[in-house]
């Protein structure tokens, strides 16, 4: 259970609640302290959640959000905005908005809150002494790293590292990870090419003027329909929309089937099978045609679920037989763990569901890990410094609450929780299924990472507008996909709404 002294800032957040919305506001909470009881198999309590959505506004964003967008747009393009948070208000699953109303939040800041919004924990890490020289001093941590570091570590990261993963690089976000991570993958295939040599003068002169040959043509082969980053390494393995690449120069590398099945799977295991094969193949002829034009292939990177380009799942066979791909054709694989990672399918990492002989060489992360980086085998260490550098190299600060996110999980076996509340998610969108098999397909989904496919994008959109309307914030995933992103503490109760709200809405449209 949750302790006392947590108790009281937690009830405080609550307390800045009230001020959204007067006295609806102040009987919400008043009913969430009553329904602050332990889940049926841990001991997460969402002190002072409330039992229900609470929409107060006839359209979503409401006219405080409206005005916001507008004023922001006089300063930056504001257009993606979709409304105005009052986080201090927002508790556990539930965000409040500028506007007074409560959503349950199913979409986590695009799978980024570990806990929920103002988690105790969180709260105590920030309040806590032994923390105030990490938030107010930030290091340049590949200089000059606080003596406090290696502890850090140590209590964070390393302590859930990928088994087999005992080295780490800190980054401060998913796209620098990922740049850093194939830089990594260069500086060792060419070290490897080198095979004890010196660097000329010439690799030396030659890569800063971006030519051969100490720019040399190597590449990193991606997925169709993946998304690694906005950056311009990491975009040129970015193949999920148009607007993400639209007019940017991009580097001329391989892109590689990624297999889409056919649901349910149980029904679908030969056809599904010979995908698999069918996209292994193509990937065996990619790297060797491009090794053959001198174009090498010094690293794949793969997510273990397109997060972005439609909730794409790959089976352990494909990801086994990728993995011995790589390794033949002296490939690093890169796992892409920036929205999977930290427990969402209901393993701390999903590339633990492939049951591999041996862990991916790199494994990146960030998002709900709260800072950016990467774990990754000891050859893949730079030989010289500053070569994997920028000024931040992270924060310390979210390495401590880092620290105390993963307490949480451990002592409140979070993971457990997830598994067993994605279980009863996914058994809910198939009901959808069965009852409006006009509308939606494709019910996937590991732990509460889950998604299910609409007839049309226009149908889907639809949803999401409705679905704001009753109080779930929710997002989309590639073409036609809604998309499941919750915190590691949603849990049945918080589920049961969810699904009974989705079936309304389907209905409604069904009806209509």
């Amino acid at each position: 259970m949750v302790r006392s002294s947590n108790l009281n800032v937690f009830a405080a957040a609550a307390k800045r609640a009230t001020n959204c919305d007067g006295n609806l506001f102040v009987n919400l909470f008043r009913r969430g302290k009553h329904t602050a009881t332990a889940t049926a198999r841990n001991d997460v309590d969402i002190v002072n959640e409330p039992k229900e959505p609470l929409i107060r506004t006839t359209t979503v964003p409401g006219p405080k959000s409206i005005e916001l967008i507008k004023e922001l747009n006089t300063i930056q393009l504001a257009s993606p905005i979709q409304l105005f948070v009052d986080y201090e208000s927002s508790i556990g699953n539930y965000l409040c908005d500028a506007d007074g109303n409560l959503f349950l939040d199913i979409y986590s800041q695009i799978s980024s809150i570990p806990l929920g919004y103002n988690h105790p924990a969180l709260i105590e890490a920030l309040r806590d002494p032994a923390n105030t020289s990490a938030f107010i001093n930030r290091p340049a941590l590949g200089i000059l790293p606080p003596k406090d570091l290696v502890d850090r570590l140590r209590a964070s990261l390393l302590s859930v590292a990928p088994p087999g993963l005992n080295e780490v690089q800190t980054m401060a976000c998913g796209s620098c990870s990922v740049e850093n991570a194939m830089k990594a993958a260069f500086f060792w295939y060419q070290t490897r090419i080198r095979d004890g040599r010196e660097v000329t003068r010439e690799e030396m002169d030659s890569c800063l003027a971006n030519q051969y040959p100490g720019s040399p043509y190597l590449t990193i082969l991606s997925f169709k329909h993946g998304f690694h980053g906005r950056t311009f390494g990491a975009l040129s393995c970015t193949h999920s929309k148009y607007i993400h690449k639209l007019d940017v120069p991009s580097f001329d590398w391989p892109i590689a089937p990624f297999p889409i099945y056919r649901y349910p799977l149980e029904d679908n295991e030969r056809e599904n099978k010979a995908t698999d094969d069918q996209c292994l193949e193509e990937i065996q002829d990619l790297i060797e045609r491009f090794n053959r034009k001198g174009r090498p292939v010094a690293g794949l990177i793969v997510e273990p679920i397109q997060g972005e380009g439609g909730d794409n799942h790959g089976s352990k066979y494909f990801f086994n037989q990728l993995q011995k791909i790589a390794k033949s054709q002296q490939v690093v694989f890169i796992c892409d763990e920036v929205q999977t990672g930290c427990g969402p399918t209901g393993k701390f990492w999903a590339h633990e569901h492939w049951e591999l002989d041996n862990p991916p060489d790199i494994v990146t992360f960030s998002k709900k890990m709260l800072t950016g980086g990467y774990f990754y085998k000891a050859h893949l260490r730079p030989d010289q410094g500053f070569r994997i550098f920028n000024t931040w190299l992270g924060d310390p600060s979210k390495l401590a609450l880092l620290e105390r996110v993963i307490k949480v999980i451990k002592r409140d076996n979070l993971l457990e929780s997830v598994k067993e509340t994605g279980k009863e998610m996914l058994k809910g969108l198939k009901e959808a299924e069965t009852r409006f098999p006009g509308l939606v397909s494709r019910s996937r989904g590991v732990g509460t990472f889950c998604a299910i496919d609409f007839v049309t994008p226009e149908l889907r959109n639809e949803v999401i507008k409705r679905l704001h309307l009753k109080g779930i914030h929710c997002g989309g995933s590639g073409a036609a996909a809604l998309r499941v992103r919750t915190t590691l503490t949603f849990n049945k109760n918080h589920n049961d709404i969810f699904i009974d709200r989705l079936h309304n809405v389907l209905a409604e449209l069904n009806n209509s």
